[in-house]
């Protein structure tokens, strides 16, 4: 083989490579039932803050994706049997799932927070909280977070949300913890327009976590490595925040609070 055949086969297979690469589709799995964050509008199309973060890190990554909606039971077994290539659905980061997938940096953290009457002076300090009766879900995160924090006061654990915002608009406790989406939604409807969130969020990942994260194969180091910068670049540079705001009244930016 002579030495200008050899170079026009490199030329010929740098070239297909880098067309291989131009090409590249990333296939993303999310749920599509989980509004505001992954649904699926009447006209079907796939929209929400997961979609959107996962758009915008596509482009900062200059890859194409290709993003379907999969039911959650079967979302961590398919990114592992090679049916997508990563997971961005609001999945919380939690040790059993790091036994069977990684985990980027989380790209949200939803918080916790306390709510209660207009108007009612509240401190959310554990003098402030000091024999205030304190509705939460039973065996909840939340729970633990003010028994650990708020030691003096009493708390009273329901089997469902609901459940302790009926008690709360009945004036039979004198607020909630729970986590801020959830609770937003409530105080933005008719049943929570006399409440409002007194103090600051909580984010402690003690007790509540990191966050949300995006699914990466075990094998997949390199692909997570892409994610996890392109997630820094969005965070720092304005894209995020943008995102965020088209949703949400507050930043989910993990570490704020808004």
């Amino acid at each position: 083989m002579t030495n200008r055949f050899k170079i026009v086969i490199a030329a010929t297979a740098a070239l297909l490579a880098a067309g291989s690469a131009s090409a590249e589709t990333l296939r993303l799995a999310t749920e599509g039932t989980y509004p505001p964050f992954n649904f699926v509008s009447a006209s079907g199309e796939i929209q929400g803050f997961d979609i959107d973060i996962a758009n915008a890190l596509c482009a900062e990554m200059k890859t194409e994706c290709k993003i379907e909606t999969f039911s959650w039971d079967g979302m961590i077994p398919g990114l592992n049997a090679g049916k997508f290539d990563a997971i961005v659905a609001s999945m919380s980061i939690t040790e059993k799932r790091k036994e069977a997938v990684n985990f980027t940096q989380p790209y949200y953290q939803a918080g916790a927070i306390i709510v209660a009457a207009k108007g009612q002076e509240i401190e959310t300090t554990p003098e402030g909280l000091a024999g205030k009766v304190i509705g939460v879900q039973r065996a909840s995160s939340y729970g633990q977070l003010l028994k650990a924090q708020f030691p003096e006061t009493v708390i009273r654990e329901y089997d469902k949300n609901e459940e302790h915002n009926l008690d709360l608009a009945a004036g039979r406790i004198d607020g909630v913890m729970a986590q801020r989406l959830f609770m937003q939604q409530w105080l933005d409807s008719e049943e929570g327009s006399g409440f409002e969130a007194k103090g600051k969020a909580f984010f402690d990942t003690a007790y509540l976590g990191p966050g949300a994260g995006i699914a990466i194969r075990k094998s997949d180091q390199a692909l997570q490595d892409r994610f996890d910068a392109a997630l820094k670049t969005i965070m720092e540079n304005g894209v995020y925040d943008e995102i965020n705001d088209r949703y949400f009244p507050f930043s989910l930016k993990p570490g704020q609070e808004g």
